[in-house]
């Protein structure tokens, strides 16, 4: 008789799981239950609106997985995820996190999770809970990909947007040293396949640093800021932009309503080096940077002219060396960038 079927033998292995589980304990809340718990404060909130979100890190997952360093993926994880509910004006209250594999590895496990562990104690909320799948003869071996949900709370009637924005709010930049997590197919494209640069080599020529270090350079957590501004300015924050795929160009418009427009000053904020790398090796036209990177700013408010010195000063009082980058106007729709 042939030897029973297991599903190890298909490929599934319980007992990595299970010490995958081991070592995830300790940074997640509700490690070990069906499902995860959270008490809502109430007297925090008369009339609390739930506000979620999910995202991934997307092909960033590859620089990690050809260098081994998977320490700060889940900190871009927690930034996708937070970032995105404070543009609501919504405070994050906690965190899940999925991730798929063909075949469990319970360090490379534990280190995601504790880069999420780390992204959650930077934007003050909690890891909750979350799920680890084996899909052998789906996934390669080494194949590896996560995903986050978050959820956060604000006040009804207190929610940032459009309705809030009027001609003549300035637009504040908070900034991105790097890609954060967005762009990185064609960033790859270009350094590592048009270029062949190799992750190993100095970032740029005199560079301190190579390029694996650069391309996995972790996302900047806005969410805490943006919070401290919201309450410094009694109501001058009028809406918040997450600057991710589509650039500033695509991100800004969501916030804006119907009939204005921003006008952007690129010589008010500062660069960092590695899009002029991408777009000199690449040939990459001004447009296409602009609808795929952030160029430099991860965050845009827009908040009453009269409130943008304080707004600045939070800011500056957090790290954050922002500027302001630009105006709403009345006089055409979308972003113009000069």
């Amino acid at each position: 008789m042939p030897e029973g079927a297991t599903y190890a033998g298909a490929g599934v292995d319980i007992g990595a799981g299970d010490l995958a589980v081991e070592k995830m304990k300790g940074l997640v809340a509700g490690i070990g239950g069906f499902g995860a718990r959270f008490p809502l404060d109430m007297t925090r909130f008369t009339h609390p609106v739930l506000v979620s979100s999910t995202d991934g890190v997307g092909t960033k997952l590859v620089v990690a997985q050809t260098t081994g360093r998977y320490d700060t993926v889940g900190i871009d994880l927690v930034a996708m995820c937070v970032d995105d509910l404070v543009c609501l004006g919504a405070e994050p209250l906690f965190m899940l996190d999925y991730i798929a594999t063909g075949k469990v590895d319970p360090d490379q496990m534990a280190m995601v999770v504790s880069g999420v562990h780390e992204g959650c104690r930077l934007a003050g909320c909690a890891l909750i809970g979350g799920e680890t799948a084996e899909h052998p003869g789906v996934m390669a071996p080494d194949d590896l990909d996560i995903a986050g949900f978050a959820v956060g709370a604000v006040e009804q009637g207190h929610e940032l947007g459009p309705e809030r924005v009027v001609s003549g709010d300035v637009i504040i930049g908070l900034p991105s040293p790097g890609l954060r997590s967005n762009g990185y197919t064609l960033a790859r494209h270009v350094l590592l396949e048009r270029a062949g640069r190799n992750l190993s080599e100095a970032a740029w020529s005199g560079a301190g640093h190579s390029l694996a270090d650069e391309l996995l350079r972790p996302s900047v957590i806005y969410a805490p800021a943006v919070l401290a501004v919201l309450s410094a300015l009694d109501g001058g924050l009028h809406a918040c932009a997450h600057i991710t795929g589509g650039g500033i160009v695509g991100n800004l418009p969501r916030v804006l309503p119907d009939g204005l427009g921003a006008e952007l000053d690129r010589s008010a904020w500062v660069e960092p080096r590695i899009f002029e790398e991408i777009q000199r090796l690449g040939s990459v036209e001004e447009a296409e940077m602009d609808r795929v990177f952030n160029r430099g700013v991860g965050m845009a408010l827009v908040v009453a002219a009269a409130s943008a010195d304080t707004a600045l000063g939070v800011l500056a009082a957090r790290d954050l060396a922002s500027t302001v980058i630009g105006t709403v106007v009345g006089t055409h729709g979308g972003v113009a960038i000069r």
